[in-house]
């Protein structure tokens, strides 16, 4: 829920009309994301989720990593309704601008990912890459060759993840807007579907597959080679 308040919440400061933050650019929405990050990572953990978990592609990383899969069960639906319960307050919080921003695209885009050129092999691969990305430097923060025998001191890591996923923003994000995320993505997309907001276009399904696919085989790919060199 707080990574998709903080995270599409900037979006629709810089896309939606008559915003303080309208047309602030690329670099706040990659900064504020990558901050969203390590907010919902610390307040996940702080509310009793010792994984802090927020990306199912890290909860399927995680069960080819250890094998145990039961997690997922819980973790998946509750990401899902996280990002649904985050989006439904980016939504009331900017009521008033949804309708005066006639751009229907934009408005579409404060809920989830499309691409800069919609080429649904290259998107996925573009997806693929920046995931893999995720999981195998997440996987080098948390390693003990960086953090040592007693692990980086508390509260770093969320931080460093953070700063990594705006990296990720700025380096790779431009070709699909970087779900990384298949909640993040799908959980949002279906509140758009629901919400009777005005003058929206339809939710662009027939692309939703790339933002859970793409993901999923990154991180399926960043897991297998992490045990085979592990």
């Amino acid at each position: 829920m707080v990574l998709i308040l903080l995270g599409n919440g900037v979006v629709a400061g810089v896309l939606l009309k008559r915003s303080k933050a309208e047309g602030a650019g690329w670099l706040t929405i990659t900064a504020a994301w990558g901050l969203a990050v390590f907010a919902g990572v610390f307040t996940s953990t702080a509310w009793g989720s010792a994984d802090a978990h927020l990306n199912p592609a890290i909860t399927v990383a995680s069960g080819i990593m250890t094998g145990d899969w039961h997690k997922a069960l819980v973790y998946i639906p509750a990401q899902i309704l996280g990002a649904m319960a985050g989006q439904a307050l980016v939504v009331a919080l900017y009521w008033p601008h949804w309708a005066v921003t006639k751009d229907a695209d934009a408005k579409l885009a404060c809920f989830c990912t499309g691409p800069a050129i919609r080429k649904p092999l290259a998107n996925v691969v573009a997806e693929m890459i920046g995931t893999f990305t995720l999981f195998l430097v997440i996987a080098a923060i948390t390693s003990k060759a960086v953090g040592g025998a007693s692990g980086l001191a508390i509260g770093l890591s969320p931080f460093l993840v953070g700063m990594l996923v705006w990296g990720i923003g700025m380096s790779l994000g431009g070709v699909t807007g970087y779900a990384i995320n298949p909640a993040r993505d799908f959980g949002p997309r279906l509140v758009h579907s629901l919400l009777p907001l005005p003058g929206k276009r339809d939710a662009d399904w027939g692309y939703a597959w790339v933002p859970i696919l793409g993901p999923v085989m990154g991180v399926s790919l960043a897991a297998v080679l992490i045990r085979c060199f592990n």
